[in-house]
């Protein structure tokens, strides 16, 4: 069931900035946010460093994310690790908030019942987090229907006794960069599927799912997108496509499909990948859908690689906007005058999260490390009803 105090996660909290105005909220343990740019330059996590940053483009923030080191489980005995959640809201802010509060509490009953990490334990959380949330959008289907049109794409990852788990559902991207010792230099693996009818083999999964619905997925506009209304085949909410009582009024008409389904349109399943971390494998680059328009995955790579640490989120960020202005024949100093909202145009809502891995902090299962938990985006343009904050005791 869903407590009376998660509902206060789907009224909008984010008030308007202006590019350029310097503030913090909470110092530096919290991040910083300057305008429409949010970051937290480095800090520690169990198994190595990190570097987060998120840039605004919409009226309202969609993108949520956290980074949590510490117990993988809700009893102390549990494992320890690093946990890394992107949530790329759409239609609103409501389900991305939602995600990231519950999601990865979900996750550490899972893992106390499961006694570890596992799979099964990221999936098993997944699919308790979207009901919970359905079950949010029934309670408020009367008074707020358009919550029914709301949906998160949620990429994770968990560094735990050695393995790394990737859980993946929409169209944000994690590149792993490892180390080429034959060559010297570092390679670019994506370690993600992106679950987006532009991708031929997501539109054939999405044909042999509905078989009996050939416009199951529609060209719109020189854009694949399924029912002709989004272009992902997977996510978190998005009740108007999971369940058929969502898909009438009072729904804008916009959202209403004509004829009634028998069964979920898009999945909430992730994508899971499980693998054992090796000494080459340097970090991770955790990013919503924006970074990816306009870096390719070995670019985002060799720029990690070859500058410092402190702040590499950010110089990443600034690498996809200057490409952002480029395509548009503008500069970054004009780029960076333009407010929300109007900055959608130019480019999406972006957060980027760079995990690096010391093998000898990964190969020890038994370190606890600095605990810490921090929320990305805190006061970009409001403050505290989305969650955002930090809190630990471990260097940051």
């Amino acid at each position: 069931m869903v407590s009376a105090t998660l509902m206060r996660f789907v009224s909008p909290c984010w008030k308007p900035s202006v590019e350029g105005e310097n503030s913090s909220n909470g110092g530096d343990a919290a991040g910083r946010a300057e305008g429409l740019l949010w970051y937290k330059d480095s800090g520690q996590h169990v198994n190595g460093e990190f570097s987060m940053a998120v840039i605004q483009a919409n009226n309202l923030l969609e993108d949520c994310s956290q980074l949590e080191s510490g117990p993988m489980s809700s009893t102390e005995s549990g494992p320890y690790g690093t946990f890394v959640g992107v949530y790329d809201g759409h239609g609103g802010p409501e389900a991305a908030r939602f995600v990231n509060e519950r999601l990865f509490e979900n996750i550490k009953e899972f893992t106390s019942e499961n006694n570890g990490m596992s799979a099964n334990v990221i999936n098993k959380a997944f699919l308790a987090t979207e009901e919970e949330f359905l079950s949010l959008v029934k309670k408020q289907w009367l008074n707020k229907p358009q919550i029914a049109s709301v949906g998160a794409c949620c990429l994770v990852g968990v560094v735990c006794s050695g393995v790394l788990y990737i859980a993946n559902a929409g169209d944000s991207r994690v590149v792993l960069g490892r180390l080429e010792r034959a060559i010297k230099d570092i390679k670019a693996v994506q370690l993600s599927y992106e679950h987006n009818a532009s991708i031929e083999s997501v539109r054939e999964e999405l044909h042999s799912l509905h078989p009996d619905d050939p416009h199951i997925v529609v060209l719109k506009h020189k854009v694949w997108r399924v029912k002709g209304l989004i272009q992902i085949s997977r996510s978190i909410g998005d009740a108007y496509l999971k369940r058929a009582e969502f898909n009438r009024e009072p729904l804008l008409a916009k959202f209403r499909l004509p004829e009634p389904f028998d069964k979920p349109i898009l999945k909430s399943e992730p994508t899971i990948l499980v693998q054992k971390l090796c000494p080459e494998d340097q970090f991770l680059i955790f990013a919503s859908d924006g970074l990816w328009e306009h870096l390719s995955n070995q670019e985002a790579v060799d720029i990690v690689h070859s500058c410092p640490r402190n702040g590499i989120a950010r110089k990443l960020l600034k690498a996809a906007l200057c490409e952002a202005a480029k395509k548009r024949e503008m500069r970054y100093s004009d780029l960076k005058k333009i407010d929300r909202g109007v900055r959608r145009h130019f480019h999406d809502d972006i957060t980027v999260i760079v995990l690096f891995l010391d093998s000898n902090l990964v190969s020890r299962s038994s370190f606890r490390g600095p605990l810490i938990s921090i929320k990305g985006g805190c006061g970009v343009s409001g403050n505290g009803k989305g969650g955002c904050g930090v809190s630990g005791n471990g260097n940051t």
